[in-house]
């Protein structure tokens, strides 16, 4: 079992001031895995302290962007060389399948800390601007001390998105990392203290909802990067308003993947694989309804359920899984309680229903529904496990229509024979991140949501430049 007695503060392992600790559960076993202290509100007033401490009166925001990129550098090097071990905690403690925790959830945060290390090398920091009477010089600075609050089904990803940035703009930063996932942090942390980061830059308090809330609500605080459910951040909005405190929020979703009718199915089904069941399920950007015309709906539909029913389901750590378990039993009881929904709803379920497929390990039979509208609950909430609903249009237009009918705008997919044809329909789609045949979150891209999904953009220069000040300095 991974044990920890400390928490990461001020760049030092220190004893957390409760005697609370957080059992990290198997998702796929049931049994303890892991424990870790349980992050009090204490705990958090001394993390944000040291921050506070770095950022005021450290080195770090001091030094020039090109130097602190080349320390982000150095960490991505230790990253590398760990992300084996990475992959192989994620899936331990959260039930990612192996092959996509070694596909996404160790390799594309060290894709971050990669691209924002050369970014750092370039990105202006000041330039100059004609003013009436002289000259402006518009200079960038970091924003402060940054609390990074993140959610459990790709800790690393989320946690890389707001801390890669962060450091190279010159922030100093709190992490919380969510309580089913804390053992992937202690990893990090180790990283962070060997790549030479200084004292306080980096603070990591794992910790439940009341410990957070109040981290989000500390005065000590600048800014807030959640990554988490819509009705967390509006709760977390809400007090960043009250308190004219600076927050990027990366929420929920409920993505369409549309099917022209040109489409190759075959060949098209390897790819929507990932993009609607990626994580088993357990993905803010999963195109959970699929949009067939009527020309080709039952076609689609045995498409999608023959796609579905040649994933395995079982052992995460077995490289032949497709589907894995859910997170934890709240999870599993979640999904199964749409499941119902959806069959009480009057949708058919061609594959999958409310039969477990093992009974040990909070699993969940991925699922098919067919004969769905798009007013149905299951179509327009956010489920969060491996549920699909095919849903029928008429033309194209409409099929847009639906796609926008939606209290989310996180991302989407038009699947098409014709590329440009493709790129016509995604402009017309109101999401943040888009695909033609493919779905992919791009480093040097910004990432983020319309409506609902959102406030902000993370990754790409957007990213970094969302953890700077703007200040214009006029002169003679």
């Amino acid at each position: 079992m991974r044990q920890h007695d400390t928490l990461f503060i001020g760049g030092d392992w220190v004893a957390p001031a409760g005697t609370g600790t957080i059992d990290v559960v198997s998702p796929h076993t049931e049994e303890i895995v892991g424990r870790v202290p349980d992050g009090t509100a204490a705990d958090m007033d001394r993390a944000v302290a040291a921050a506070r401490q770095a950022f005021d009166h450290g080195p770090w925001p001091r030094m020039t962007m090109p130097e602190r990129a080349a320390v982000v550098g150095r960490l991505a090097e230790l990253y590398a060389a760990r992300q084996g071990e990475m992959a192989e905690i994620i899936t331990e403690e959260m039930g990612s399948p192996i092959t996509f925790s070694q596909m996404a959830q160790a390799p594309q945060p060290l894709g971050m800390l990669q691209y924002y290390a050369e970014l750092g090398t370039t990105f202006p920091v000041e330039e100059e601007r004609p003013g009436t009477f002289g000259t402006v010089t518009v200079r960038r600075e970091p924003v402060g001390v940054v609390a990074a609050v993140v959610p459990w089904n790709v800790p690393q990803f989320v946690i890389m998105i707001k801390l890669a940035p962060a450091l190279v703009a010159g922030c100093t930063v709190v992490v919380k990392p969510a309580p089913e996932t804390p053992l992937d942090s202690y990893l990090l942390a180790e990283m962070i203290k060997e790549a030479g980061i200084p004292d306080g830059v980096v603070n990591i308090v794992a910790a439940g909802r009341e410990a957070g809330e109040h981290l989000v609500s500390h005065p000590g605080v600048d800014k807030v990067a959640f990554t988490g459910s819509t009705a967390a951040g509006r709760r977390i909005a809400s007090i960043c308003g009250e308190q004219l405190k600076r927050c990027t929020l990366e929420l929920g979703g409920k993505s369409a993947a549309i099917i022209l009718d040109d489409c190759d199915l075959p060949s098209a089904m390897g790819f929507m694989s990932i993009a609607t069941l990626m994580n088993n399920g357990q993905a803010c950007v999963a195109q959970t309804r699929i949009l067939a015309s009527r020309n080709r709906y039952d076609e689609v539909v045995d498409a999608v359920a023959s796609m579905v029913r040649g994933m395995q389901v079982g052992d995460p750590s077995d490289p032949a899984t497709g589907i894995g378990p859910l997170v934890a039993k709240r999870q599993q009881e979640r999904v199964e309680g749409y499941i119902k929904i959806g069959i009480d709803e009057g949708a058919k379920p061609v594959v999958g229903g409310l039969d477990r497929p093992h009974d040990r390990g909070w699993y969940v039979a991925p699922t098919v529904f067919a004969g769905a509208t798009n007013e149905m609950r299951i179509a327009r909430e956010e489920i969060f496990g491996p549920v699909l609903t095919v849903i029928p249009y008429e033309d194209e237009a409409d099929a847009v229509r639906i796609a926008n009918d939606s209290d989310y705008g996180l991302a989407g997919t038009v699947w098409t024979a014709d590329t440009q044809h493709g790129m016509d329909i995604a402009r017309q789609v109101r999401a943040g991140t888009y695909g033609v045949n493919l779905y992919m979150i791009e480093n040097s891209s910004p990432f983020g949501g319309f409506k609902g999904s959102g406030l902000g953009r993370e990754l790409g220069p957007e990213g970094l430049a969302s953890y700077l000040e703007y200040k214009s300095i006029a002169h003679m």
